[in-house]
């Protein structure tokens, strides 16, 4: 019997999930078996990790935002601000205020102090 010649799809398969895993360490970077588990296993983490990393940033403005406001005033708040601006409806997310705290200030001590006059 001849010897048969095999595709190269499977070649191809695997060295893309190779070209992938190139900078892993040890086997998983050598080993098909261990390249295809970790190839997984880091895109589950990636997927996991991108929702993780919104909520981590939405924690870091509410945590920027309610220091400079708590600087300000003694009782006033970061949930009083946010439930003040929606009463105006006025359309500042937290990213913006955040940056606004970090950048100026004042701009944010203004605009609550405008809030809170308007009461």
């Amino acid at each position: 019997m001849t010897r048969i010649r095999r595709g190269y799809i499977a070649r191809r398969r695997r060295t893309k999930i190779r070209l992938f895993v190139s900078s892993f360490r040890g086997a998983h970077s050598r080993l098909t078996r261990t390249i295809t588990q970790q190839k997984i296993r880091a895109l589950v983490s990636a997927h996991r990790d991108r929702d993780k990393q919104k909520r981590n940033f939405r924690r870091l403005w509410i945590t920027r935002i309610n220091a400079v406001i708590r600087d300000n005033r003694v009782s006033y708040s970061y949930s009083r601000l946010i439930n003040d601006l929606y009463k105006r409806r006025l359309l500042l997310n937290r990213k913006i205020l955040a940056q606004i705290a970090i950048s100026n200030r004042n701009c944010l001590h203004m605009i609550s102090n405008e809030i809170i006059k308007i009461k």
